[in-house]
């Protein structure tokens, strides 16, 4: 016998919240799908004549409770670089180290790396390079707002609390994103996903979402 769904008034309030979540990002991905393929179609034209190699890039990130998921994104690297470089700095940037110390602004954003194209400097510093995204919003596996998923070398070097930031569904924008990124150390941005798992609602999703589109525009931040 198929099982009923709880009526609302059982439900609990985060149950309610993580509907209306999910309905949120259903309805947000959908209404902007046209646009989303058109900007799909002028960015792989460009990476395609800027350098050899997929348009989009496939990798496995870390998200809700530990679970895996391929996580896609418009290729912005030459194909077949090391991630070796990223390993040494993400390792830098867990124990606190500052990866660039010639600006407070970008102070854990790597200035200068070899393996990003010209290309790929353009739409990694406005965050278009993260808009094959929403496909995993269409999946399930992200939502809208949330902690961004990391590597799983990473997750490696995580302290009990910051494995904190894992217990929600990880997304394409946050508080992070919109008032921290390269200016944030680790463990701030450790507690500012923390901070905002314990405070969710749909009104603070949908004020991080308005807000994360001047930081594209203006391009504050972007790796």
């Amino acid at each position: 016998m198929a099982t009923q769904t709880a009526p609302l008034a059982t439900m609990s309030a985060n149950q309610v919240y993580l509907r209306g979540k999910r309905l949120l990002d259903l309805m947000f991905t959908l209404l902007i799908l046209p646009l989303l393929c058109l900007v799909v179609v002028i960015v792989g034209i460009a990476i395609h004549l800027d350098s050899e190699g997929p348009i989009f890039f496939r990798q496995k990130r870390v998200g809700l409770n530990g679970e895996e998921f391929t996580m896609y994104k418009f290729r912005s690297m030459y194909a077949n670089g090391s991630d070796h470089i990223h390993q040494e700095n993400i390792t830098r940037y867990i124990n606190g180290e500052k990866l660039n110390t010639l600006t407070e602004t970008n102070a854990y954003k790597l200035d200068r790396d070899p393996r990003i194209t010209r290309v790929g400097h353009i739409i990694r510093k406005t965050s278009i390079d993260e808009l094959p995204q929403f496909f995993n919003v269409l999946r399930g596996e992200m939502s809208l707002v949330g902690p961004r998923p990391p590597i799983e070398y990473e997750t490696r070097l995580y302290s009990q609390h910051a494995w904190l930031r894992l217990s929600g569904k990880p997304g394409l924008t946050g508080p992070w994103q919109v008032y921290g990124r390269s200016c944030v150390p680790f463990n701030e941005m450790v507690e500012m996903d923390i901070a905002y798992l314990q405070r969710q609602s749909l009104l603070e999703d949908l004020k991080l979402i308005v807000l994360t589109v001047p930081v594209m525009v203006f391009a504050r931040g972007g790796a």
